[in-house]
């Protein structure tokens, strides 16, 4: 990707519609540079930021957890770890959700599997 994209573009190369990226830097888990005309720019940190968002929203994080998380995973790269006690309780609130999404995601990937496996399947699908 060129330094420097256009929001039609960035859409494009995460799969992300652009009303879902504006609607992501409305809830400030995304900041876009600007041109002087006032067009929104993007380069390969924006790429992985969205990848990240759209990801955590599919698995059924709210987007105000969302910015929390990344913050902590801003915050424990820089090794800067702290928080509210708030934030603390959202953040093990939501480890208990994930926990059991994860869960039952496993339950059924391991069923899937299993299908695939007895029906001859399995070799050519299990790695999709």
């Amino acid at each position: 990707m060129d330094p420097a994209v256009r929001i039609g573009e960035l859409a494009e190369r995460t799969g992300v519609p652009t009303r879902l990226i504006r609607y992501y830097e409305q809830q400030e888990l995304l900041s876009a540079d600007r041109l002087p005309n006032g067009y929104r720019t993007y380069g390969e940190a924006h790429v992985e930021r969205i990848e990240r968002i759209a990801g955590l929203v599919q698995a059924g994080v709210p987007t105000r957890l969302v910015k929390v998380l990344l913050e902590a995973e801003e915050a424990c790269a820089r090794e800067q770890v702290t928080c509210s006690a708030e934030v603390a309780v959202l953040l093990a609130q939501e480890l208990v959700g994930l926990e059991k999404r994860i869960a039952c995601l496993s339950r059924s990937r391991d069923t899937i599997r299993q299908f695939l496996a007895k029906v001859g399947a399995g070799a050519d699908l299990s790695t999709a």
